[in-house]
């Protein structure tokens, strides 16, 4: 028998090559991803670079997390899937964008799901407001940007317009609790928010 067959009591060389999967694969990919789309934002993050920085085949990002949208969600612990809403979203006319927003996203707010919604918003912004900013205007927006967008106005101004009223809207309803707006009904917070939101989104915003 040879000296380097099994048998051999002289000792290994460290292996190279690709991480193999396992329970650490899981969080080097977390740990890569978050820094990857805290600095390079959603849009400029793939799933090969995010595969290079852990050190694993890009199969393994998707066998553990699926779509980079499913991965992003990860690595903020957002508590719902953002494609059920943003279908619903997709699946609205133009001209009622804006009541369908502020429907989808209050609804996901007010179920069970909403206190894992307020304490990734919490944590996301006292430690990574990158990622905040990159969830609100290249996840949940992008789309709606891309339906409204035209020539002369690529609907950057809109979104970001929209974020704040969204961001102001869930702070003061899931945050700090301000009444009446806290226990105000649906329906109610539709129709009081819903006509801004569509005005940011296709109507006149350039100062008179």
């Amino acid at each position: 028998m040879s000296g380097d067959e099994s048998g051999s009591d002289a000792p290994r060389s460290r292996r190279t090559g690709r991480r193999p999967g396992n329970t650490d694969t899981r969080t080097a990919i977390l740990e890569a991803a978050r820094t990857r789309f805290a600095s390079a934002g959603f849009a400029s993050t793939s799933i090969r670079a995010v595969a290079a920085d852990a050190e694993v085949d890009p199969a393994l990002v998707h066998h553990y997390f699926g779509t980079k949208q499913q991965l992003f969600a990860a690595v903020v612990a957002l508590p719902v899937d953002p494609e059920l809403t943003l279908r619903t979203i997709d699946a609205a006319p133009v001209e009622r964008l804006g009541e369908t927003v502020v429907r989808a996203v209050v609804t996901v707010w007010d179920s069970s799901a909403g206190p894992g919604v307020v304490a990734m918003v919490r944590s996301m912004l006292a430690g990574e407001p990158n990622l905040v900013r990159s969830f609100l205007l290249e996840v949940v927006l992008e789309r709606v940007r891309a339906r409204i967008a035209t020539d002369a106005d690529d609907g950057r101004a809109r979104m970001s317009l929209v974020a704040a009223q969204m961001m102001g809207l869930l702070i003061t309803r899931k945050v700090i609790e301000l009444e009446p707006i806290a226990s105000m009904p649906l329906d109610s917070v539709v129709a009081a928010v819903g006509p801004s939101v569509q005005r940011y989104l296709t109507g006149d915003i350039d100062p008179v």
